[in-house]
């Protein structure tokens, strides 16, 4: 009986943890819905984008830092970049997807952005 109680005691720790770690991952996921695949295309597009151009603005400052930019091009790439921001904002907010939105879970890697 001990025995049969400990299996039972194992499997319900099991179950416990199980369901832990399913709460904890909310995975974003493609959604295959008709209705909805224009708005999950769009996120997936959006997200690529503005991981782009996060790295584009850190290359940009280390650049600017190690000054291999002129003052005009520096003006020439934030003007961009901004530009670049404000196009993704603008997208998303017509498909109702917020900043956190677009992002990723990438497992074991963490979020991209």
């Amino acid at each position: 009986m001990k025995n049969r109680t400990m299996k039972t005691e194992e499997i319900e720790s099991l179950r416990d943890a199980l369901e832990k770690r399913a709460d904890e991952m909310v995975t974003p996921r493609w959604n295959p819905n008709p209705e909805e695949v224009q708005r999950s295309v769009l996120k997936l597009v959006l997200t690529l984008v503005e991981f782009l151009r996060k790295l584009l603005e850190k290359q940009a400052i280390r650049r600017m830092e190690n000054g291999t930019l002129t003052p005009e091009e520096t003006e020439a790439v934030g003007l961009a970049i901004m530009r670049i921001e404000e196009t993704i904002h603008e997208l998303a907010s017509r498909f109702d997807l917020s900043p956190e939105d677009l992002n990723m879970d990438l497992g074991p890697l963490g979020r991209l952005i």
